[in-house]
């Protein structure tokens, strides 16, 4: 949870798909997960019914730059590579995902001055064809990952 990856189970497709589709409830919200214990706060926005240009066709995925107790420490706007990807739980482990680095003009990878900023990503992260005639759910759960890369990073306490 501390060191830029996510892992979301989401159970219930089938239900959750549903109310997507019903509009009871269009998105859905990762816990929030964290490039490092005083690092930036983020999480992932999931529509299962798609979003925008994806809707009622596509899985749409977004990643989204929230308010953290430490943003004062971070340098701004938020600039690490982010990987988004749907995990493939057959044997062959066909994963999808698709990779982007934050567009710094872009209001989304801002500091935050609410509780989140808006999200960027994908309305057309994966076809519903795809996803539900794939190994992509089993048990009636899928798995997204989401990967910030840390690498490139300052240490926070460089300046001590």
């Amino acid at each position: 949870i501390f060191n830029g990856t996510l892992i979301w189970k989401i159970r219930d497709y089938k239900r959750r798909k549903a109310e997507a589709v019903a509009s009871k409830t269009l998105s859905l919200y990762s816990q929030p997960f964290y490039t490092g214990y005083f690092g930036y706060k983020m999480c992932a926005r999931v529509y299962l019914n798609g979003d925008g240009m994806g809707k009622g066709t596509h899985l749409s995925l977004f990643f989204v730059v929230m308010r953290g107790e430490y943003d004062a420490l971070l340098p701004w706007p938020f600039k690490q590579k982010v990987t988004l990807m749907l995990m493939d739980q057959g044997p062959a482990r066909k994963h999808l995902g698709d990779a982007f680095k934050p567009d710094p003009n872009s209001s989304s990878f801002r500091r935050p001055t609410g509780e989140m900023n808006i999200a960027s990503g994908c309305p057309l992260f994966v076809a519903q064809t795809v996803l539900e005639n794939g190994t992509y759910i089993k048990d009636d759960t899928i798995f997204i990952k989401v990967t910030v890369d840390t690498s490139d990073l300052p240490d926070p306490f460089h300046w001590l």
